[in-house]
């Protein structure tokens, strides 16, 4: 009987020691990808800032600490024609932004190239909540379809090396007013903060 306890404490405790190292090497892991994920997030915001740093004020624009590129708006209220200005800026930026991200180091891990559109909330007078948004929602996604139409129109060696992969990633999204910016320390909305266009990296999932 002693035996049989025994040799039952034994297998207990084989099973405890080999939880523990399933634990510590699913740990182990984890670590790593989210430091492989990290390294991959610093490296491309390295890459970005060297590429645009001394254009971002001149285009009125920044790079977030999660790779986004910002630009205000530069659409007229309640429009969604791409100013010439604007055009201009798309120009200059959309061939070095994929010449970036097409690097060997950066474009396997890219599951998405987001380009969306942001308003503010408010519709002029109108007052019903469902009218405002579904409004909203339709300029912000013409606006960020138009801006995806002139980027990927643009004739350029980076986009014609690179469009069969453009079409298989380039997305277009209306956010309507959904991810508002706020004023400094408040939860006030900066409604022309909030108004913008941003290039948006979504990096695949490991």
């Amino acid at each position: 009987m002693q035996d049989s306890e025994s040799n039952w404490i034994n297998i207990a405790d084989v099973m405890s020691a080999l939880m523990m190292i399933f634990m510590f090497i699913s740990i182990s892991f984890l670590y790593q990808l989210l430091s492989e994920k990290e390294n991959y997030k610093i490296e491309l915001n390295k890459a970005l800032h060297k590429e645009f740093d001394k254009d971002l004020v001149k285009w009125q624009a920044l790079i977030t600490e999660n790779n986004i590129m910002r630009f205000n708006s530069p659409f007229e209220t309640g429009g969604a024609q791409v100013p010439e200005a604007f055009y201009e800026i798309l120009q200059d930026f959309f061939p070095r932004y994929i010449k970036v991200l097409s690097n060997t180091k950066f474009k396997s891990e890219i599951e998405e190239i987001r380009v969306e559109g942001h308003t503010s909330n408010g519709w002029g007078s109108i007052a019903d909540a469902k009218e405002v948004y579904l409004k909203n929602m339709h300029l912000s996604q013409e606006r960020a379809s138009n801006v995806l139409s002139l980027c990927y129109g643009l004739d350029d060696f980076f986009i014609r090396n690179n469009i069969k992969w453009l079409e298989a990633n380039l997305r277009a999204n209306g956010m309507a007013f959904s991810k508002p910016l706020y004023v400094d320390g408040s939860k006030t909305e900066d409604t022309e903060r909030s108004k913008r266009v941003e290039f948006k990296v979504i990096a695949k999932d490991k």
